[in-house]
């Protein structure tokens, strides 16, 4: 809680305003009960009825007066309460952005889903159950303490002899309700996660068959999230009830002892009824504070999951002061300068994979003292079996993750020391799976990057995804539907390349960007991509070897190391892997 204050006070004047309007409720309540028992003592019981109506009078303007400030006050904390959770989800979706590849490799989608929703959701709870008014609940029950000790301090004592029974339920429920929440608040991460993945793939669970065991599958999970439930409903409904019967006892003691005290004459029959006016006010901060307990309980718990996700480690960045050292050191003896192209070049290597070791958990190491070196311009492929290391390498130089032990330079640079954005701005990259988002054709190709807005149909020109783009009825304003389900695999492979040929990279990868196309539309993107890749520095990764007999060089990569380098004709007559490899494609 101590942590999450610091998002107040970008609020400071606000919160200001809405603890000045808690004391003015406080004093209109405790105000009430005193108007009672003197409009009983001095007018009722001594039947002076002249002045009646004026106390009434004032007791419905204290009635007006609480309602007002109690609107004010309810007003202010839910827009204070907006206004932070609309400031967390930013600085949490930001923060997710610039977490690590590893980091999402063990997290599922759901579980942040949840984080970002209904976590933070459970704050603006929070400030709806009137989290701020608990401040205003203490000076109500400071002053219903003060003024019950100054009427009767007898009475008092024997009354506030429940507080003790009082303050033993509220702790030992603290923790017990506490862990409840967490457990609910786990139970439905697991529920997201698994509604996210079976959603996403229900064309593959109806194509299987899959239904029923997906239904059950669902089915004991939210049995799961219900069961988790119940501990929270159970403490909940058992503080309320706890409260109340304390409640109930205390106005008991009021009236045996009170009773009492007006049958010897020390106590009016109106400070009596005041009593009782005031123990039940008193009570009814303790109900709602039971009630807000409850939330305050699953807010923590949130908080909790909250924090944890802000803590996690960000990918590593070094500042812009070293990237700007850097690009200005290199273009100052380079030329041309870095990033900028050229034509493949005998000097130093444009980039230089140098005895690069990677493992992706402990020592399972998926690369093993690899080396590459890619002149400028030049388009290197990387071939063999499944699992071999060649996607890793790809995500190696776009710094997707960070190597162990070695280092990847491009142009006399170490990655490393150049900032991510940076980096990841020179290189483009088309995937075998292309991802599009929801939008239109236009934004899937640019990403709103007014520099790739200039180049957008140029860049459809170039792979010939503008015949297709054209032929639709808003052109490239056309509806995006969610991960492109309305256009073909092929459609959407042409889009992911327009996108790379859009933001115009200096360096390109092809992760097996071509297996989703048919034949036709591979022709057509090959007759592209010549003079996209054009004095460009391109890393493609192939599994049919067809695609890049026209490479620079192949480098052949076996259980994560290179075993074989060299043009198409020279790894042929070399009768190696790369051998192997083409006879049982092309056996037939």
């Amino acid at each position: 809680m101590g942590r999450f204050l610091r998002y107040l006070l970008p609020y400071r004047r606000l919160v200001a305003g809405t603890l000045i309007v808690l004391p003015l409720v406080a004093a209109c309540r405790l105000a009430q009960p005193w108007l009672l028992k003197v409009a009983i003592d001095n007018h009722i019981v001594a039947g002076k009825m002249e002045g009646l109506p004026v106390i009434a009078a004032s007791y419905l303007g204290l009635i007006i007066a609480e309602a007002a400030f109690t609107f004010i006050q309810v007003y202010l904390l839910q827009y204070l309460g907006q206004r932070i959770m609309f400031n967390l989800r930013i600085e949490l979706f930001s923060h997710v952005q610039r977490l690590s590849t590893r980091f999402f490799d063990r997290t599922p989608a759901g579980s942040l889903v949840t984080r970002l929703t209904s976590d933070v959701e459970a704050l603006g709870e929070m400030f709806a159950a009137g989290i701020i008014t608990i401040v205003g609940d203490i000076l109500v029950l400071a002053g219903i303490i003060g003024i019950m000790l100054w009427m009767n301090l007898r009475l008092s004592l024997v009354t506030f002899s429940v507080l003790p029974v009082l303050v033993w339920v509220a702790f030992t429920f603290r923790n017990r309700m506490r862990t409840a929440f967490r457990q609910v608040r786990a139970r439905l991460a697991n529920l997201n996660t698994f509604l996210a993945e079976s959603i996403g793939g229900m064309a593959i669970v109806q194509l299987f068959n899959r239904q029923r065991g997906e239904q059950e599958e669902f089915r004991r999970l939210n049995r799961e999230y219900r069961d988790a439930n119940l501990p929270v409903i159970t403490w909940d409904a058992s503080l309320f009830a706890g409260v109340e019967a304390i409640s109930a006892v205390a106005v008991g003691l009021i009236i045996w002892y009170g009773g009492g005290e007006i049958g010897r004459g020390t106590l009016t029959f109106g400070a009596l009824v005041a009593f009782i006016q005031y123990i039940e006010k008193f009570f009814s901060p303790i109900r709602d504070l039971s009630a807000k307990y409850s939330v305050m309980q699953g807010a923590m718990a949130a908080l909790e999951r909250i924090f944890l996700l802000l803590d996690a480690e960000k990918e590593v960045s070094p500042s812009p002061t070293r990237e700007e050292g850097a690009l200005n050191q290199n273009s100052a003896s380079e030329t041309p300068p870095p990033f900028m192209g050229g034509g493949k070049g005998k000097g130093q290597p444009f980039i230089h994979f140098q005895n690069v070791w990677f493992a992706y958990q402990g020592d399972d190491y998926v690369l093993k003292d690899f080396t590459l070196q890619l002149r400028r311009g030049e388009k290197v492929a990387l071939v063999g079996e499944s699992g071999g290391g060649k996607t890793t390498i790809t995500r190696l130089l776009s710094r997707l993750y960070e190597i162990n032990r070695g280092s990847i330079r491009i142009n006399g640079t170490d990655i490393s020391t150049l900032p991510l954005a940076t980096l990841r701005r020179k290189i483009g990259i088309v995937l075998q799976d292309p991802y599009l988002f929801t939008g239109t054709i236009a934004y899937n190709i640019t990403l709103g990057d007014p520099a790739a807005e200039a180049r957008m149909e140029q860049a459809a020109a170039v792979v010939g995804a503008d015949r297709f783009i054209r032929k639709l009825p808003k052109g490239f304003d056309e509806e995006v539907r969610e991960r492109g389900v309305n256009f073909s695999a092929g459609e959407r492979q042409l889009i992911s390349f327009a996108r790379a040929v859009a933001f115009d990279p200096e360096i390109l990868i092809l992760d097996e960007a071509t297996a989703s196309v048919d034949s036709e539309a591979e022709r057509l993107i090959e007759t592209g991509l010549k003079g996209l890749l054009s004095g460009r520095t391109s890393l493609v990764v192939a599994h049919r070897l067809s695609t890049i007999k026209d490479a620079d060089r192949i480098a052949v990569i076996h259980r994560g190391e290179k075993i074989e380098e060299g043009r198409h004709q020279e790894l042929m007559a070399a009768k190696g892997l790369y051998y192997r490899l083409h006879q049982l494609q092309f056996k037939d």
